[in-house]
């Protein structure tokens, strides 16, 4: 014969209290084991991390100003990405990047890192290498061309389509 919804509720509700007794039971025997050790060992409250300034509040870092560096006329940067021009500028006119430097007097690896590539940087910048000129171009009679480099111009398919060759354009 099958239960009724109010047999089974009652069932839950034994099944429940016995479950919360035995985890009482087991819950006293880990704590009574814990006391123990504590005191075999001799465990302060600090040791356990159970001291009044949590562990996870002691290892927040205090919050940092979102500016590393400032001219003091409204110009900042974080230190992240490229250097802004009014920095580049000062740095070109003799400042250094530490009279910039907001906030603490402790550098931040960050700042390090820009200082040591500093002293590794050449005086001047190399400009980047061109590219040679194309040797060869290719052009038609009305004004087009194409020196051979990237994908072909829509006029030159064009005429390889109608039959032409690309020697054909060649100059």
């Amino acid at each position: 014969m099958a239960q009724t919804y109010k047999q089974i509720q009652k069932q839950i509700e034994q099944l429940q209290k016995q479950a919360d007794a035995l985890r009482d039971s087991e819950v006293k025997g880990v704590v009574d084991r814990i006391k123990v050790a504590i005191a075999h060992y001799g465990l302060t409250a600090a040791h356990l991390g159970l001291d009044s300034v949590s562990s996870k509040g002691a290892r927040k870092k205090a919050p940092r100003s979102s500016s590393q560096f400032s001219d003091g006329a409204g110009n900042v940067w974080s230190g992240r990405g490229p250097r802004p021009r009014w920095l580049r500028d000062a740095l070109a006119a003799g400042r250094s990047i530490d009279e910039f430097r907001a906030g603490p007097s402790t550098k931040s690896k960050l700042a390090s890192a820009i200082d040591s590539l500093e002293a590794v940087k050449p005086a001047a910048k190399a400009k980047k290498a061109k590219r040679a000129p194309s040797k060869v171009t290719y052009s038609d009679d009305a004004g087009n061309s194409w020196t051979g480099r990237g994908p072909k111009p829509r006029w030159l398919k064009a005429q390889l389509d109608s039959g032409k060759t690309l020697q054909d354009f060649a100059k």
